[in-house]
């Protein structure tokens, strides 16, 4: 009994071990995180230092942006969405590429965005210019679609 006793506590102090290394690794990513809250969900929290996932726009940034009329390409994802997963280390090397600057918006953390630009489903790509959305691609595309949404929309 006294095995089992101590086996227990062994577990016990694992678990809280581990829960406190991921609270202090969280409050050391939170502290240069670019979402402008607190509160976020633990795979956004993951993200924080993805290079994938990097110039992150809030929504007063984006709709600010938008109605200035100047030319924006936002990327609507979740960071658990598959498809995003799937398709963002694609997306971001190929805009590099381009020399498209894509702002990224995290519509698990701002909710808003699905009702705000009628976003169907993640990934979505957007382009917006003069104000008012010019065209999107939605889902997990392929690159030539990608690039052919660059070439025909973004960069002409």
């Amino acid at each position: 009994m006294k095995k089992l006793a101590i086996f227990g506590g062994i577990i016990v102090v694992v678990f809280a071990l581990i829960i406190v290394l991921t609270n202090q690794a969280n409050k050391s990513k939170l502290a240069d995180s670019p979402y402008d809250k607190k509160d976020l969900n633990q795979s956004t929290i993951d993200l924080i230092d993805d290079e994938n996932y990097q110039n992150i726009i809030n929504p007063d940034e984006l709709e600010a942006k938008i109605k200035s009329g100047e030319p924006v390409t936002a990327y609507f994802f979740s960071p658990e969405c598959v498809h995003c997963q799937e398709m963002t280390p694609r997306l971001t090397p190929l805009a590099d590429e381009n020399g498209v600057e894509i702002v990224k918006y995290n519509i698990l953390e701002y909710e808003q965005g699905w009702d705000n630009y009628q976003i169907r489903a993640t990934p979505t790509l957007v382009y917006f210019d003069g104000g008012k959305e010019v065209q999107r691609v939605e889902g997990a595309v392929p690159n030539e679609d990608i690039q052919a949404f660059f070439d025909q929309v973004v960069l002409k």
